[in-house]
């Protein structure tokens, strides 16, 4: 049983059928509205662009495990999504990605460990995992990695199943510059940083940036 194989809702009911993005690579992140990292949404929308007619998709899964951050509707989270960030990707239900209630899908993503050789529980809102077209997971980056960083661009055209057409301007040797940042969103980014847990490095951490490769 591979990834693509697990059940999970959409965020507007019905099921989310994994199962069309076999062949695929998909790029799984738990998501919230309310975190200082929620700029990344950008960052995952222009992502999403630039490889979807690779084969790639980014499944988005909101949790509000993490500070309360992800407390809204389905309806509302759809809407701070479409209005904020113009997101196109496919959102999964809220579920918990953690704890006695973990769902499936995390349940076999976080055995995948991080650079550091470390498995087990999401530290954070906006952790990825990133699985290759057959269902098997190829990497694992935690929170702080921007989604556009080089050490993402890189992995994810390495599972990509459809070969480059574009330019070489869009290699992965000039990957887009990382959008996030502590005071871009200063109303997002202020005071949440003092509840992650004392693992989960901060901006300009000389660890934010490495990532597991299975």
């Amino acid at each position: 049983m591979s990834i693509f194989d697990v059940a999970i809702g959409a965020l507007e009911g019905g099921p989310a059928n994994l199962a069309q993005y076999r062949g695929k690579a998909m790029l799984v992140v738990n998501v919230a509205s309310k975190c200082g990292l929620t700029p990344q949404y950008a960052s995952l929308q222009r992502l999403y662009e630039r490889y979807a007619d690779r084969g790639f998709v980014v499944l988005a899964v909101p949790c509000n495990q993490f500070g309360a951050q992800e407390p809204g509707s389905p309806s509302e989270i759809r809407d701070f999504c479409t209005v904020n960030f113009g997101i196109t990707f496919p959102i999964t239900e809220k579920v918990d990605v953690n704890g006695p209630n973990r769902h499936e899908l995390f349940a076999r993503l976080t055995q995948t460990p991080d650079a550091y050789g470390v498995a087990g529980d999401v530290r954070w809102n906006f952790e990825k995992f990133l699985v290759r077209p057959d269902g098997t997971v190829a990497a694992r980056f935690r929170p702080l990695t921007d989604p556009l960083a080089p050490e993402l661009i890189e992995a994810v055209e390495s599972t990509l199943p459809v070969g480059a057409s574009a330019s070489p301007s869009e290699s992965a040797g000039e990957a887009e510059a990382a959008t996030w940042s502590e005071s871009a969103w200063p109303n997002l980014a202020e005071d949440r940083w003092p509840t992650m847990p004392a693992g989960a490095e901060r901006p300009g951490s000389t660890e934010s940036g490495r990532s597991a490769r299975m």
